[in-house]
């Protein structure tokens, strides 16, 4: 069994005001977001499935040109090549869980 604690994980840095710690998986990339005010996630798509949690805080979220509010406790669901972005309103927590694993992640560990 692997163990991680995130606080003691160091984050890396994959945008200005966007922190993210990863969890490797063989079937799936689990990432916990640290996510700043006005902080901005581009407009980006890739082939992996995302699922996420707001754990903390509340930011918009661009799915495909349908944009919601997320707070803290809500669940969405970006299909395999969706086009997304986000807008952090304020101090945000995320949980992802993406599959199949987000290599490029995992490279920033090497």
């Amino acid at each position: 069994m692997n163990h991680y604690t995130i606080k003691k994980m160091g984050p890396k840095i994959l945008a200005k005001g966007v922190k993210i710690r990863v969890i490797p998986g063989k079937k799936m990339t689990v990432v916990f977001f640290n996510l700043d005010p006005g902080a901005v996630v581009p407009g980006h798509s890739h082939p992996h499935e995302q699922i996420g949690t707001v754990l903390k805080g509340s930011l918009e979220l661009t799915v495909d040109n349908e944009t919601r509010t997320m707070k803290a406790g809500d669940v969405y669901h970006i299909p395999s090549n969706s086009v997304h972005s986000g807008k952090v309103i304020d101090e945000t927590e995320v949980y992802e869980v993406f599959c199949p694993p987000r290599e490029d992640y995992l490279t920033m560990y090497e």
